[in-house]
């Protein structure tokens, strides 16, 4: 007999900072739990989470994006609350803050277009809580992909429009439609990840952004097994990287993933700039094993519900803050009766990869006016990307093969 869920008030867990960070912004924090992620956001990125989360008109294709994106939880305001978005900004209006009950010096304009893209400074702090996307993993390799082949909002003056057409031109942006802002790998035998930094990715040039990726997706091969014309060269630490056998299942759902994630984008009526597509993969061999390709974007579940728990309602988490200035919850994603809010890694069931769009600071929704062309570019540029790769571990495996059939 399945157990009801229950809800519960709680004080939102004491949080620290976000430890594992590639490329992303300062400020971010997790739950002691480390499953719920908190950001600073500006009213643009919240009001985007808030329209996908609700929108039912399907007309500009954003209600696919849903899936694609971390799961979007409440929002934490300590001086005011959110209007209700949804028509302003189909009608491409910058959202309204509206100020608390006895809140001073709030601003009632959440416009950016004044501010080139500053809000005010009286503007009251908007923290989204988010699905944390690494929860779960054990070593969890990370890569960053800057999207899209303009890197610069409409309403930026001239002299940042110029800058960052200079910026997009003298790296990989204005010819691929991508970055690699940044990544980590682990090797199995270590605590610690090995990082390239946002120095790397700009250092590289189009040309040399299969180096980039197949240094993300090392393959663990012993010194015999050296073939630098399969991209098998050995790293400095021989124990970086997925075996071969796994390491190829997930460029192969990795590869579909990404391909699906490019048809939603094509059907999508807006313009991201400065948002990025964030790949996670299990560097823990035994756990990447033990997850038979499972994988996907942040929405796509692969665990199976008891005939008794199906149709039961899915955990809501409701954020507000009570009359002494606490935070309060109602209901965590990892709650029920039966178990405590700090869940074990091992009642989860692994994950070999996680694909998510991430990043929407300076993200329009633009009805009939089709997908963004420069976000395609890049999404094609990182598909052939990961295929290359694919198709490089597949030959060093049946190279392997054939040695061992002649030996």
């Amino acid at each position: 007999m399945a157990h009801p869920k229950t809800k519960r008030a709680h004080t939102l867990p004491p949080t620290t900072p976000l430890s594992q960070r590639v490329g992303g912004h300062a400020g971010v924090h997790v739950t002691e739990d480390e499953s719920l992620l908190l950001k600073p956001a500006l009213p643009r990125e919240v009001a985007f989470y808030q329209f996908v989360r609700d929108i039912t008109d399907a007309s500009t294709g954003l209600h696919l994006l849903k899936p694609w994106i971390p799961e979007f939880l409440g929002l934490l305001s300590l001086e005011g609350k959110l209007a209700d978005l949804t028509a302003e900004i189909v009608a491409g209006i910058m959202p309204v803050i509206i100020p608390a009950p006895g809140s001073e010096g709030t601003s009632t304009s959440g416009n950016l277009d004044s501010n080139n893209g500053t809000p005010p400074s009286n503007m009251p702090a908007q923290t989204l809580v988010l699905q944390n996307l690494l929860y779960g993993y054990r070593k969890p390799c990370i890569l960053d992909v800057k999207l899209g082949t303009i890197l610069y909002d409409e309403d930026a003056s001239e002299e940042k429009k110029a800058r960052m057409i200079n910026k997009a031109a003298e790296t990989t942006t204005l010819q691929t439609g991508i970055r690699l802002t940044g990544f980590q790998v682990y090797s199995n035998h270590s605590p610690d990840p090995i990082v390239y930094g946002k120095a790397y990715g700009y250092s590289l040039k189009p040309e040399q952004l299969q180096e980039g990726i197949k240094n993300f997706f090392p393959c663990l091969i012993s010194s015999s097994q050296t073939n630098p014309d399969l991209g098998t060269s050995p790293p400095s630490n021989s124990n970086i990287g997925l075996p071969a056998d796994t390491l190829l299942t997930l460029l192969t759902s990795l590869h579909g993933s990404l391909t699906d994630l490019r048809k939603t984008l094509s059907g999508a009526h807006v313009r991201i700039v400065g948002g990025s597509v964030l790949i996670i993969y299990e560097g823990d061999w035994e756990t990447a094993t033990a997850a038979s390709g499972r994988g996907g974007g942040p929405g796509s579940s692969e665990e199976v519900e008891s005939e008794e728990d199906e149709g039961a309602e899915s955990d809501q988490i409701e954020v507000e803050v009570d009359e002494q200035g606490e935070i309060i919850m109602e209901s965590s994603p990892c709650e029920t009766s039966e178990s405590s809010s700090e869940a074990s890694f091992a009642d989860l069931q692994p994950r070999l990869y996680t694909v998510s769009l991430i990043d929407f600071a300076h993200t329009r929704v633009v009805p009939g006016e089709g997908p963004d062309q420069g976000v395609l570019t890049g999404m094609d540029t990182l598909i052939r990307l990961v295929d290359r790769r694919k198709q490089e571990v597949a030959a060093f495996i049946e190279v392997d093969k054939s040695s061992d059939r002649t030996s």
